[in-house]
Formats: structure tokens, C-alpha cells, sequence
């Protein structure tokens, strides 16, 4: 009996389908990895929250994925490897059951770093940038942090204005809540100055949203002022780049991150585990933000060499915040 001879089409039919086969096994194995249970069940560890960190482990293991990121938006400039740290935030990220806690720690904070003395939060990434390199300097504002707060930080993201108007862009602007008048006084952008814009919800582009989380001379309670307005900022990106007709964007996204994150130890596996959990993210329901109250005091800055405003904290209170919400 003959052998029937198999076409050439069935044979190239058949190797199409095999690759096919093998290309959304992958997907399916790749989609099941960024779930955040199964990928969050080691994150590192940059400090831990206690001023000894001699035996500081690497990484640790987590049963729920639940872990802690600090935000950092530095006044480098473009070109520059050096900068304050100007704004910061703690976020408390609880995937399992979708809701994140975020604290403002004020950039003027007294601090103490070790081998210079007290100074203010702002400037220990800076010095530490200077004499150390860009990497040990981002860690110390993070140890920093760290140990004001008791909490140990696994992640960290840092942008400047310049990284956070491109990430604004790259999400095609965001709609904003303004809580407050802000009159631009310190404007990037020369033709913005003096400008005021209204309390209310407002569309803006990358370039305005930098200019208001900018200002802080203007508004009432200054610091603490432009920190509602980050928060305001952030909840827009957020609701913006989480959005279910965005949200299948989210990979080319994360791909472009070099163009608005400076410095981060979160891998693009880990930005996108991240970001596939939070879809459809509700900040008014899910996230829950929290200011840190303190004394303004003229007091001696032992790296600056000078007296000048630093903000002592209410540590009980930051200690009653932490281990509430952030434990």
C-alpha cells in the first residue's frame, strides 16, 4: 500500500501552529509569573528600618505580596548625576487586598547622618551623591527615610521634574484635582509666572502638572501644601495609566521607563506586576494618605555649616501611623 504523501502547506500549517502553540504557552507561563503572588514572594531589602544594619539581609521572603516603595522626586537637572532629595513618599503596597497607605516625609526634616551630624532630609543624598556616587547616594535618603519611619523599604523610584513631565506625556496628560489656589511663582517655564489656577478638577498637560507639584512659596501651609498637591498629581497618573484602555499599553509603558525614572532597583518584571495587579485602580477608595506633622525651627546644620528652617517631627505620631498602616 502506498504511502499518502503529506502537502507541503499541511506540513507548514502544522509548524505555524506549533509555534503558535509554544508562543501562548509562554504568555500564559510569563502572565502567570507577573501575578503578583507568584512574583512577589522574595523583594529585596535596601534598609530595614533600624539604625544597625551591619547584617542588612539582601532579600526577603514574603508570604502575601506586601512590601514598601519610597518615591523620590529630585531637583537634578538634565545632565547633572547630583540632586536634593525634594519630595518624598512612602507607600505601603498590600496587593492581596488592593490598598496602598502613603505618607509624605517632609524634604526640610531634621535627620542625623552618620559621620557629618544633623542636617535636613533634602540634603543627605546630595552629600552623599558627592563624595560616594549617584547609587550610595539614592540608598542613604532611603536608609534615611527608613529609619525616621521604623519601616523597611524594599523598593525605590526616583524621577526629577523633567522624568515626572514625560511620565505626564507618555500617559497623554492626566485630569487633576487642584484642592487649593496656586499662584506659580517659581515657575520651570517662564510664561507661567505668576499664573494662578483655580481650585477644582482640571486637564493638564505634562508641563503644567510639573509647574504645580513645583510650587510651595504660594500656598498656604507651603511644604506641606505642595505635598497634597503630589498626591493630587500622582492619583491622576495613576487613574490615567491604570485605566482599562490603557491598561493593555501598561508593557510599552514600563519599556519607556529610562525616560522618566532616574534611578529605581524594580525590575521591568516587577513594574509590570505591579501595574497588571492595580488595574482599574481607585485612589478615592484605595489609597489612604497620611502628612507628617511637625515644629518649624531655626537650628544649626552641621553639613551646611549654617542655622537655617528644619522641620522636627512629631515622632509618636509617626510612630502611631506606622504601626497602623504600615506594618
Amino acid at each position: 500500500m502506498k504511502k499518502k504523501k503529506i502537502s507541503k502547506w499541511k506540513i507548514i500549517g502544522l509548524s505555524i501552529l506549533g509555534v503558535l502553540i509554544l508562543g501562548i504557552a509562554g504568555f500564559a507561563y510569563e502572565y502567570y509569573q507577573l501575578q503578583p503572588k507568584n512574583h512577589f514572594k522574595t523583594v529585596p531589602v535596601v534598609s530595614n528600618g533600624k539604625n544597625d544594619s551591619k547584617d542588612l539581609p539582601e532579600t526577603a521572603n514574603v508570604n502575601d505580596p506586601v512590601f514598601n516603595v519610597l518615591l523620590i522626586g529630585s531637583d537634578e537637572r538634565k545632565g547633572q548625576n547630583i540632586g536634593h532629595s525634594d519630595s518624598m513618599m512612602l507607600v505601603h503596597v498590600d496587593l492581596k487586598q488592593q490598598k496602598y497607605n502613603a505618607i509624605s516625609i517632609p524634604r526640610d526634616t531634621r535627620v542625623h547622618l552618620d559621620g557629618y551630624g544633623y542636617t535636613k532630609l533634602t540634603s543627605v543624598q546630595y552629600i552623599i551623591q558627592a563624595t560616594q556616587g549617584p547609587k550610595k547616594g539614592v540608598e542613604a535618603a532611603v536608609t534615611a527615610v527608613s529609619e525616621l519611619t521604623g519601616v523597611p523599604i524594599n523598593y525605590y523610584v526616583e524621577t526629577n521634574y523633567g522624568g515626572f513631565q514625560s511620565m505626564v506625556e507618555a500617559v497623554g496628560g492626566i485630569d487633576m484635582n487642584v484642592p487649593f489656589e496656586v499662584k506659580l511663582t517659581h515657575p520651570w517655564y517662564g510664561e507661567n509666572k505668576n499664573k494662578v489656577i483655580s481650585p477644582g478638577v482640571h486637564s493638564f498637560d505634562g508641563k503644567m502638572v510639573t509647574e504645580i507639584v513645583h510650587e510651595r512659596y504660594s500656598l498656604k501651609n507651603g511644604e506641606f501644601g505642595r505635598q497634597k498637591l503630589q498626591e493630587e498629581a500622582l492619583k491622576g497618573v495613576a487613574k490615567k495609566a491604570l485605566s482599562p484602555s490603557n491598561i493593555t499599553n501598561l508593557p510599552s509603558l514600563v519599556k519607556s521607563i529610562d525616560d522618566f525614572v532616574i534611578a529605581t532597583n524594580m525590575s521591568t518584571s516587577d513594574m509590570l506586576s505591579l501595574g497588571l495587579s492595580a488595574k482599574n485602580f481607585n485612589p478615592d477608595k484605595q489609597l489612604t494618605y497620611y502628612q507628617i506633622p511637625g515644629e518649624g525651627k531655626r537650628m544649626y546644620d552641621d553639613i551646611l555649616k549654617n542655622t537655617n528652617y528644619q522641620l522636627v517631627v512629631d515622632q509618636q505620631k509617626i510612630d502611631e501611623i506606622v504601626s497602623t498602616n504600615f506594618q
